[in-house]
């Protein structure tokens, strides 16, 4: 493929409108062709200033946009499966922002799709995995350096939740990212989970849970601790620490700029994961753009897509009873043999 990759952008949220301006200012070999949102207001907002994008409100009217060579969805998690089965008719490559689809089952109706394409065409957007920090623990673990891992211990904070959070978004869309950068960087997959809850923060709104205490079982034989403070108020912050037979890694530690006035010094802290993950989402869509014009899909797969929301349910289910709850997957389709 000579021509630039012409991509239709569903949603023109948060979320959308980076990706709008990450494809037009920061990826090689990509341009926006069409931006679709309910809000034709938020999608042209989105789309001001580039020249030649087609704007909708509706999601098949951009798939079938003049140019449009392949999809990025960044519309509400209840919206994604229409939209890829959609994709899918048409046979046009996809980057999907998590959650693939919020619950296992239209998830599990996603990969069966897929699978009776025969081929891969979806790439699920779990940034992670190529921050440059988790890119090296990934290989230092791979590598048996450091042994057998035992332990992952993990903390997500953010300065403050949406209005419309509810106990189980601390769950199924914030845990979400550990739940996949666990499996990835383990290789196995989480078997049990069992969600604590602490007395809730004083700044958390009435009636949410939070912070939370979240502890995964792995087929492996490991653990997986997770944080989750989605109202700490002063910062958004993402670590992990690697506990294994011969030594521990540890990432997530701020390295911004330190200023000393008055006495004191003060580190600047990221305030919001489009800050901290800036040079991961640019390597995921130019990762993802560069694979569709050779003609292949990599990265996280619809399998790992359907395994996150798997194990989110079950998380759910055990902040609901109190109790630990084991996960039930489906067989593994040939399709997605490949952990990577």
């Amino acid at each position: 493929m000579t021509e630039p990759l012409g991509v239709a952008v569903l949603g023109a949220g948060h979320m959308g409108a980076d990706h709008v301006r990450r494809l037009d200012r920061v990826v090689n070999g990509a341009r926006v062709a069409a931006v679709a949102d309910p809000d034709i207001g938020r999608a042209k907002d989105a789309a001001a200033g580039i020249d030649g994008v087609l704007v909708h409100t509706d999601t098949e009217a951009a798939l079938d946009a003049p140019g449009v060579a392949a999809v990025l969805i960044a519309s509400p998690g209840p919206a994604h499966e229409e939209a890829l089965l959609a994709a899918f008719a048409r046979g046009l490559p996809v980057l999907c922002e998590k959650p693939m689809v919020p619950d296992s089952t239209g998830a599990l109706r996603v990969v069966a799709a897929e699978e009776r394409l025969g081929r891969r065409l979806a790439q699920i957007g779990f940034m992670r995995r190529y921050d440059a920090e988790y890119v090296r623990l990934k290989s230092l673990l791979d590598g048996g350096g450091l042994g057998r891992p035992l332990m992952l211990h993990c903390t997500h904070r953010n300065v403050s939740s949406p209005p419309h959070f509810t106990s189980a978004m601390l769950v199924d869309s914030s845990v979400s990212h550990e739940i996949d950068a666990a499996r990835w960087l383990l290789g196995q997959e989480l078997t049990a989970v069992t969600v604590l809850r602490p007395r809730p923060s004083s700044g958390a709104p009435e009636g949410l849970a939070d912070p939370q205490f979240v502890v995964f079982e792995t087929a492996g034989g490991a653990l997986v601790d997770v944080e989750i403070f989605v109202n700490c108020g002063f910062g958004y912050q993402v670590r992990c620490e690697a506990v294994c037979e011969r030594g521990s890694a540890r990432i997530g530690e701020e390295r911004a700029m330190a200023v000393t006035t008055g006495g004191t010094t003060g580190a600047e802290v990221p305030q919001d994961y489009l800050v901290r993950f800036a040079d991961a989402y640019d390597r995921e869509v130019q990762a993802w753009v560069d694979a569709t014009r050779r003609g292949t899909v990599t990265g996280p797969s619809a399998w790992d897509g359907y395994a996150s929301s798997a194990v989110a349910e079950a998380g759910v289910r055990s902040l609901e009873s109190g109790t630990r709850v084991a996960v039930s997957l489906a067989p593994r389709p040939a399709l997605y043999a490949d952990p990577s």
